[in-house]
């Protein structure tokens, strides 16, 4: 079975779209007959990162990370996040000449300037060698792979993402979800100064707010904010019955790179309000009948108020993990050196996958 490494700083028990995005990846492959080696900060001992203690970060060397890499035999290196891990790897397969592809899921120059007085033309130049240095680097949106061909990224792929329709869809609604009177406007994600939930929660609606998440915010945000409704983290089907509750979900960020949380909401039926920025504007831009798009937030949640569920449903059943996983694999190949003529059947599954060690370059 052909292996392919991840090699990934954001993992369990972090929850994030980084995280998901890899763990629904790595589920598609198996279906696809790959086996998926996870490089993480569980195999070293790490220390919390400053003002985000959950995120773990790996005590490690080129030398340390580029053995488990070596033990695994893979074909193919892919290098999810711009930590110690993704530095450690990188530094390895540039000393061994191995070819790999990274992604760009975050957009850690905006997050750190918000927290310290640091240039962004210093911090996206970090990030310009970081990805540069590799094969190829796969990039959610076409906003995002234009921002970043701006700031000087090269060989930038696309990589879209999907849902999990089997666990977000819509539900029968409750008269008053957690004791609250309808409409309900909610948020789902980390509470955190990158989020911009203040320009949520400070908008006049009518009904309620909600909050799902957790985050270093939280009890700051609870207490300024007493009418809102906060329900802390929630996993699998609680997560899915939160969802399928709200009758408009507000995505206030302005950072993410895509937003996985605006199809987990459009999955369950809810139409989204959002500003039109990257992510939002990439997903239901030309989708006005599952979710509004102003400058104006709360211009946006009123207009989204009155959307079908059924439209915003629909849309999301255009987003699945196996298509976008197929484009994973694409980049994979690319970046590696495979032309098309050789490149594994994509449509293929198990029973054939075996047939792509021989088609391998030489120098694997």
């Amino acid at each position: 079975m052909t292996r392919i490494i991840i090699v990934s700083d954001a993992w369990h028990p972090q929850v994030n779209g980084v995280v998901r995005s890899i763990e629904m990846t790595s589920r598609e492959l198996d279906k696809m007959g790959f086996e998926t080696v996870m490089i993480t900060p569980q195999l070293f001992r790490s220390v919390p990162c400053p003002s985000y203690p959950e995120i773990r970060l790996s005590l490690c060397s080129a030398r340390s990370v580029g053995k488990k890499i070596e033990e695994a035999q893979p074909a193919f290196v892919h290098i999810a996040t711009e930590g110690p891990l993704g530095y450690a790897a990188r530094a390895w397969c540039r000393r061994k000449g191995m070819p790999f592809s990274t992604s760009y899921h975050t957009r850690f120059p905006e997050y750190v300037a918000a927290r310290y007085p640091v240039p962004l033309t210093l911090l996206y130049g970090i990030m310009r060698r970081f990805h540069n240095a590799g094969s190829g680097c796969m990039v959610a949106t076409k906003s995002l792979e234009n921002d970043l061909a701006a700031h000087g990224f090269k060989n930038l792929m696309r990589w879209s993402r999907g849902i999990d329709g089997a666990l977000f869809h819509p539900r029968e609604k409750q008269e008053r979800p957690f004791g609250l009177p309808r409409p309900i406007f909610m948020t789902v994600g980390r509470v955190a100064i990158e989020k911009n939930l203040p320009a949520f929660l400070d908008l006049e609606l009518p009904g309620s707010k909600v909050v799902v998440g957790d985050g270093p915010d939280l009890e700051k945000l609870k207490a300024h904010y007493p009418d809102v409704h906060f329900t802390g983290v929630k996993f699998g089907e609680e997560l899915a019955s939160a969802y399928a509750e709200a009758d408009v979900f507000v995505f206030p960020s302005k950072t993410d790179t895509f937003g996985n949380t605006i199809l987990e909401a459009l999955s369950s039926g809810v139409p989204v309000a959002a500003y039109p920025v990257m992510g939002p504007i990439d997903i239901i831009g030309d989708h006005p009948q599952a979710g509004a798009l102003n400058d104006d937030l709360r211009q946006a949640c009123l207009d989204a108020l009155p959307l079908k569920g059924e439209d915003a449903h629909a849309l999301s059943e255009t987003f699945t993990w196996e298509a976008a996983t197929r484009q994973f694999l694409d980049n994979v190949f690319k970046a590696n050196g495979i032309p098309p003529s050789r490149r594994f059947g994509l449509f293929r599954r198990r029973q054939n996958a075996e047939s792509i060690t021989q088609e391998l370059p030489a120098s694997h």
